[in-house]
């Protein structure tokens, strides 16, 4: 008897369903259509003539068969990339120009780059952190690819994940007593400082700008000494901060889509580095805490619900 053979593109739309436990999202991070997704979902399930998913109008759920094949499935898909790599890694070189917001670049990328950088020691990555909006005209100019941060439902660029946008604050340090918060907070230009001035004088909460700052590791030490509260990702929450919320007097803030920006002619080695950050987002490839905060990160455990662009 003649067994079946698992299509890796079949074992990839298995594996973002299973990770995103939506046939939506998973469509979304994959850039496929959800009826795409679907009838590979099928194609696979009737190859291995087994039930993988438990759907209901809510939520997909693995199957018990699902639970067994999604370990397989990921290191299937590692080998089929590192194989990949290693014999297009003599093949490709050149140079690829990133930009991305200062959290994700100290707490996410690395990992991607590091892993990208060993299958493809040829192409060299120039990054640049500070606030996306000024870098996205510039695209196919100054940069090559883009991560950058919109209001949730954007249309451009590829989707890679939701962050809630959180209040953040000393752990020792209530705000209850003050009359004015002091804020600390990033340059005009980015998303969650205009929604934090929006959130706090719609609330009519009084609010100062103490601190302004390009760099994440400074706005989170003026934060940790009580001297301001902020607003960052719950992704890639700080540690030694405390979240803050409604219980607190503050305002519910609105989500933000994280989306992959391509220039219009990329380059291969650009075009590889982009597939391998959309993978790396889709399948939890990268061990950042960034991207496994809301399971087993080296971060906070933080659950937000729903699930100035930097």
């Amino acid at each position: 008897m003649t067994l079946p053979v698992l299509d890796p593109d079949l074992l990839k739309a298995f594996v973002a369903v299973a990770d995103c436990r939506s046939f939506t999202r998973a469509a979304a991070a994959l850039n496929r259509t959800q009826s795409a997704v679907s009838m590979q979902i099928k194609r696979l399930e009737d190859r291995l003539q087994v039930e993988l998913l438990h759907r209901t109008k809510v939520t997909v759920e693995l199957s018990a068969a699902g639970e067994n094949l999604l370990g397989y499935a990921r290191r299937i898909l590692s080998l089929n990339d590192e194989a990949v790599g290693h014999l297009r890694e003599h093949a490709v070189e050149g140079s690829v120009r990133l930009g991305v917001m200062d959290d994700y670049a100290a707490l996410v990328v690395p990992p991607l780059l590091a892993s990208f950088a060993a299958g493809h020691p040829r192409v060299r990555i120039e990054m640049e952190t500070g606030l996306t909006a000024a870098m996205l005209p510039r695209l196919g100019e100054v940069y090559d690819l883009v991560i950058a941060m919109h209001p949730e439902g954007g249309a451009d660029g590829q989707f890679l994940r939701r962050e809630q946008a959180v209040w953040a604050g000393a752990p020792d340090r209530s705000i209850a007593e003050l009359d004015v918060l002091p804020l600390a907070l990033y340059p005009q230009g980015c998303l969650f400082r205009k929604w934090a001035v929006e959130a706090l004088g719609t609330l009519g909460r009084s609010w100062r700008l103490a601190f302004v700052s390009h760099s994440l590791a400074v706005v989170e030490a003026l934060v940790a000494q009580g001297l301001a509260i902020t607003v960052v990702k719950a992704g890639t929450f700080p540690p030694r901060l405390r979240p803050l919320s409604e219980r607190d007097g503050l305002p519910v803030l609105p989500a933000a889509d994280i989306r992959l920006h391509r220039a219009g002619m990329l380059s291969p080695a650009g075009a590889l580095l982009a597939d391998h950050v959309a993978a790396g987002f889709a399948f939890g490839s990268s061990q950042s805490p960034g991207l496994l905060a809301r399971g087993q990160g080296g971060g906070q455990h933080l659950e937000f619900r729903p699930e100035d662009r930097r």
